[in-house]
């Protein structure tokens, strides 16, 4: 029997269970395939003893419509700077890639399907050039893989961010207030521009265009003194004013800062300069990480789960997963990783925002 081995890593999204569950039903048509998971990423392969399960019908029965990964996942566990705690407690990043490249072949895995986003992707291509079959699926809310037009995951977040912005609106206009609300969105405003235009926000901060307090003022006081009595704000948690660095602080084995409130730093800015009306916070958070996934996300993760193990069958190893142009193809895992996907302040969506009456604050 060939075996393969799917694994989902970086933060959990709507859309996982459902390319799992594509992937054993592809395989299952193949008599000489297996299908095993590890669980929480490589974490799975590294620990001792070993956490990888088979993969069954009865596992996979009815996940499609769950969020969440039943293989769970971690931010915590990149091979290549794999947090390692001293007795001291501090927190060191080793390179342990050659270990899990040592373990993997050991195991005779055929083919390995990596599902995550940016980081995990650059994983998938290290562990590919040391000799590992190694297939990618894109997968992130935030929609930052360029090589793709889409990743799953991010239509139900802005379906979960749209929702609730809506709800804002109806107490804003009620209170008279300025409303924040806070979306996910580290280094890519694309969840929180889409929110705008789908909600009818009055204002959208991005990462990629720094905001200026007065210009935000600027357009509230404007609003106010026509006779609209309220404000609907969105603003990515990566945003920051002109000059400024995002908002966080560092997190005990995580690579990354953590970012959260801006929402706060922004109401204080906005008291600070003297604002016209009361302003109120709400911050998202890992709401738009869950719950039941749409329609659409279900479909793009079942179609990316089933060509993941159809590149695994003919033996197209060192490629993610993508969908251009309406078509499920692949790229070489080196171009699905070159190029950060960044909101384009230039581009016809921005424009489109802007001829809305959307606010960047710029």
């Amino acid at each position: 029997m060939k075996k393969a081995l799917i694994l989902t890593g970086g933060g959990d999204c709507p859309g996982l269970n459902a390319v799992i569950r594509a992937v054993y039903k592809r395989a299952k048509q193949e008599p000489d395939w297996e299908l095993y998971g590890s669980i929480e990423a490589f974490n799975g392969v590294l620990s001792e003893p070993r956490q990888i399960i088979k993969i069954t019908s009865e596992l996979v029965a009815g996940i499609h419509v769950k969020g969440g990964t039943i293989l769970k996942t971690t931010n915590k566990g990149n091979p290549l700077n794999f947090p390692v705690e001293k007795p001291d407690g501090t927190v060191v990043f080793e390179d342990r890639s050659d270990a899990l490249v040592e373990k993997l072949k050991a195991l005779k895995f055929d083919a390995i399907i990596n599902v995550g986003g940016d980081g995990s992707q650059r994983i998938s291509k290290a562990l590919f050039d040391k000799g590992i079959p190694m297939i990618g699926v894109p997968k992130t809310i935030d929609n930052d893989l360029s090589a793709t037009d889409v990743t799953f995951g991010f239509q139900t977040a802005v379906q979960v961010a749209t929702d609730s912005f809506d709800k804002l609106v109806t107490t804003a206009e009620s209170h008279h207030r300025v409303m924040i609300m806070e979306v996910m969105g580290r280094d890519a405003g694309w969840i929180a521009l889409h929110t705008a235009i789908a909600g009818g926000a009055e204002i959208c901060l991005i990462p990629e265009i720094p905001y200026d307090i007065k210009k935000i003022l600027e357009r509230i006081s404007q609003r106010y003194s026509r006779g609209k009595g309220f404000v609907n704000i969105v603003v990515a948690e990566g945003a920051h004013a002109i000059g400024s660095t995002t908002v966080g602080e560092g997190e005990k084995g995580s690579e990354h800062k953590r970012l959260r409130g801006i929402a706060y730093q922004l109401s204080d800015e906005l008291k600070a300069a003297g604002c016209v009306a009361e302003v109120r916070e709400t911050i998202l958070g890992h709401i738009q990480r869950g719950g039941t996934p749409t329609a659409y996300d279900r479909v793009l993760a079942s179609l990316f789960g089933v060509k993941a193990f159809e590149l695994a069958l003919e033996g197209k190893f060192g490629q993610m997963v993508t969908f251009r142009n309406n078509q499920i193809s692949s790229v070489p895992l080196e171009e699905a990783t070159r190029e950060y996907n960044y909101v384009d302040k230039n581009s016809y969506l921005v424009k489109a925002a802007r001829g809305l009456g959307i606010s960047f604050g710029d």
